[in-house]
């Protein structure tokens, strides 16, 4: 009889087993509450939360490298499969006039350029209030020294002056310095591009341009001759001025470029700008 009662729970013991193990085998376990703690550790390797770590995350991808600059014609280059029938905008002598206006207009056709400062525009509340909202509307700011002196008869002094006081009174305004030197009349000298490297500038002059000619001053000319010169072609930096007719004839501009095939490049992806903006963060 004993034999009898033990086989019959030895029977039993191996049937509730043998239940346990298929249950688990159908509805694995939850992972350890140690190793889930381990993965969060891992996303969150800052100290900060992990909403601020996205957001850094994603500054990082602002400005990624397309295009790299030609230092002897200053046209644009694609890096690797970027797209080559591209140009650059750029205006210079902002804010004198217009440049609000322009900033304006390409806002409204989604168009980037760089607005290169003259410090002498920017001494005055009103101005300076004009060069934060361009800023604020997206667009770079570039450096076209304080007084648009030809550099090369300067001294290194003055040549020091002339650009560094306007990249420090551009940070007091917008909150960073600027990222693109343009010397005035194109006339660099070696002191004056070690200058602006130093200060983590990007040297820059242009392709063509026309508005400062007396043949061009009007809507109508200005608009013609940027886009159907010669001298367009994949990677043109075309030079423009804070100018009536030349604000007048942008829109014109930017739409007959465009129907040619050009896409407008974002100054951020210019290579040697996007190094400048990661030292900015701390090297994040």
């Amino acid at each position: 009889m004993k034999k009898g009662l033990t086989a019959m729970l030895s029977f039993f013991l191996l049937a509730v087993a043998a239940c346990s193990d298929e249950e688990t085998a159908g509805n694995p376990a939850e992972p350890e509450p140690v190793k889930t703690e381990e993965v969060k550790m891992v996303e969150t390797s800052s100290d900060e939360p992990a909403e601020e770590a996205e957001e850094d995350i994603a500054e990082e991808t602002i400005g990624e490298p397309l295009y790299g600059m030609n230092p002897n014609t200053f046209s644009l280059e694609p890096i690797v499969d970027a797209d080559p029938q591209v140009v650059l905008l750029t205006i210079d002598d902002a804010p004198d006039k217009r440049a609000l206006d322009m900033a304006k207009t390409l806002k409204g056709l989604n168009a980037p350029a760089i607005f290169f400062v003259n410090g002498h525009f920017i001494d005055t509340e009103e101005k300076r209030a004009v060069l934060k909202e361009i800023h604020d509307l997206g667009f770079v700011i570039g450096n076209h020294t304080q007084t648009h002196a030809n550099l090369k008869k300067l001294s290194e002094e003055e040549q020091r002056q002339e650009i560094l006081s306007v990249s420090d009174t551009v940070e007091e305004i917008v909150g960073e310095r600027p990222k693109f030197f343009r010397a005035p009349f194109g006339a660099n000298t070696e002191f004056s591009k070690k200058i602006a490297e130093e200060d983590g500038m990007l040297v820059m002059n242009w392709s063509y341009g026309y508005d400062f000619e007396k043949e061009y001053m009007t809507r109508e000319k200005i608009a013609h001759i940027m886009v159907n010169t010669e001298l367009l072609r994949n990677g043109s930096n075309l030079l423009m001025h804070d100018r009536e007719w030349t604000a007048d004839a942008l829109e014109e501009i930017v739409l007959g470029l465009r129907e040619k095939g050009y896409t407008l490049v974002d100054p951020l992806t210019i290579k040697g700008v996007e190094q400048r903006g990661k030292e900015e963060d701390g090297g994040k």
